[in-house]
């Protein structure tokens, strides 16, 4: 969740005689160093097969390049789901819910070229993500966000979310359904052995896997915890770099209630983490009204201490009725889902902060004797760190890293 940002008025006039100068969403140009072709096609030699460790965004997108280039692969998946942190639940309200990654960080147009599409629409109904009714709670009392800093924040970087369908829903039709056939499910990766030959990897079920490549696609969380060996261990620097990123615990709360008494945000100023209410219904054309809680870091640690879900529901449902005068309880249907991302085992954490990562990625993500490659959305390298299109992006680049020194 991107926070609206209060700045000073040399700061404002600043970003107003750049956003005029570049246009619409010139800060999400700036920062984008994609390929203009995401999807193409090398000539190469290779003739081995590779596994694919994990089936989240990034390790779809890499096992889709893999098979454009007829490349044998298989894809061990811990858990018995593909989509990693991108899940929905559309039992809960008249839309589908994101219970993990929902908002697109970046102009629309990416998403076709995520798919190779050539054209100017997006190839799903989008909205463009522009609240205008955002307040800050201070523990005492709602502040409402300055309109003008609002509005050109969301003139110099748009974003969007899907309408009726969701970013697992994209996921899903553009990569898993090509490849869900080499999935294995159920297969926690404990070992990688790679000092023969042949990458050697076992799971905790005891099975073993062979290839000559292998492309790791777990959460730096999965990493950070040890959750899986290396034969030979990895570098202490390498350790060190990966322990380097900022991926804080965390959770998504949607709670819901007979009617909208809230506003489209609300924000806190936090040291560490973050915590955001949002209205989860924001131009959806829903009748249902859902509103979110999106709590990472040491807010989200201090819920974890309630104890239970019950509790930290019932310590929510009281902050909001303090901000609004009793409304909260009042008006909840006593219906909620919540996504524990910070404490799943498969995951540990919710996303990687750019700015906690960039000085980590050239060392943690190199690959092991050019036989085991990483990617993820930590480890993309086009300016798009914690962003799903930016874990898509690096799976395509692992892929044509790995195929690229058999390139004719």
């Amino acid at each position: 969740m991107k926070k609206i940002l209060f700045i000073s008025t040399v700061a404002l006039a600043a970003i107003l005689v750049l956003a005029l100068m570049f246009g619409r969403g010139w800060v999400t140009r700036l920062n984008d160093s994609a390929p203009a072709k995401l999807v193409y096609e090398i000539d190469h030699s290779f003739d081995g097969d590779v596994i694919v460790i994990g089936a989240g965004a990034s390790g779809l997108a890499a096992a889709n390049a893999l098979q454009r280039h007829n490349v044998p692969f298989t894809i061990l998946e811990a858990t018995d789901h593909y989509g990693g942190r991108v899940q929905k639940d559309d039992s809960f309200a008249d839309f589908p819910i994101d219970l993990g990654a929902e908002w697109i960080h970046h102009d629309a147009g990416i998403l076709n070229r995520l798919i190779g599409a050539d054209n100017d629409e997006p190839p799903v109904e989008l909205i463009h993500y522009n609240p205008t009714d955002i307040q800050s709670w201070n523990g005492k009392s709602l502040r409402k966000a300055s309109g003008i800093i609002t509005r050109l924040g969301q003139w110099s970087f748009p974003e969007y979310k899907f309408k009726a369908t969701t970013w697992y829903d994209f996921v899903d039709q553009h990569f898993a359904q090509n490849v869900k056939d080499n999935i294995i499910f159920g297969e926690p990766v404990v070992n990688i052995g790679y000092a023969g030959d042949e990458v050697v990897v076992t799971t905790k079920n005891d099975r073993t896997f062979t290839a000559d490549k292998a492309i790791v696609t777990v959460s730096i969380g999965v990493l950070r915890e040890g959750y899986i060996n290396f034969e030979p261990a990895m570098a202490a620097e390498r350790i060190n770099a990966i322990n380097g990123f900022d991926f804080l615990k965390g959770f998504k709360l949607f709670l819901k209630f007979n009617e909208d008494f809230y506003a489209d945000i609300i924000e806190y100023n936090l040291e560490n983490g973050d915590k955001t209410y949002f209205n989860a219904a924001f131009k959806k054309d829903a009748v249902d009204h859902v509103l979110c809680l999106l709590a990472t870091g040491d807010i989200a640690e201090d819920y974890y201490k309630l104890g239970n879900e019950d509790a930290i529901v019932a310590a929510v449902l009281k902050e909001l009725d303090e901000m609004y005068q009793g409304k909260a309880s009042a008006a909840y249907s006593g219906d909620y889902r919540l996504k524990d991302w910070g404490r799943h085992v498969f995951t540990m954490g919710t996303w990687t902060d750019g700015d906690g990562g960039k000085n980590n990625l050239k060392l943690a993500s190199a690959p092991l004797e050019d036989k085991v490659y990483f990617a993820g959305a930590a480890f993309e390298n086009h300016g798009q760190m914690a962003t799903v299109h930016g874990a898509i992006m690096s799976g395509y680049d692992v892929a044509f890293e790995l195929l690229s020194p058999y390139a004719d």
